[in-house]
């Protein structure tokens, strides 16, 4: 067989236009699902969280990404850091980022009831 005749037994029989956009929907139909399943949440989430951390205040009951249960008792000037009571007289200096969530979520998350919303 020569390297022509491979070619030619190669190349699509008696496809028509349309072939094309068949093949093109599974692809988009792909993406389109991974972008509402995967991504749009994902997004959402990101937001929340960061408008949480832009709203904290003096006596917000906190928890860290440690697991660090404690209270703002300051928020910096510099609007980066914060000091948090953890304890009666124990105060730790530590980054808005380091935050993960409000105490009640944490404790309903530890608790199993799950939030409506």
């Amino acid at each position: 067989m020569t390297t022509t005749n491979s070619i030619f037994l190669m190349a699509p029989q008696g496809q028509a236009g349309g072939g094309s956009f068949s093949m093109m929907i599974l692809p988009l139909a792909i993406i389109v699902v991974f972008y509402f399943f995967m991504i749009r949440p994902q997004q959402k989430k990101a937001k929340e969280q960061k408008n949480f951390i832009n709203n904290l205040q003096k006596g917000d009951k906190i928890v860290t990404i440690a697991g660090i249960h404690g209270v703002i008792n300051k928020v910096n000037e510099d609007g980066t850091t914060i000091v948090v009571e953890t304890s009666p007289g124990f105060y730790v200096k530590m980054e808005k980022s380091a935050i993960s969530q409000e105490w009640t979520a944490a404790l309903q998350k530890q608790n199993g009831i799950s939030e409506v919303k």
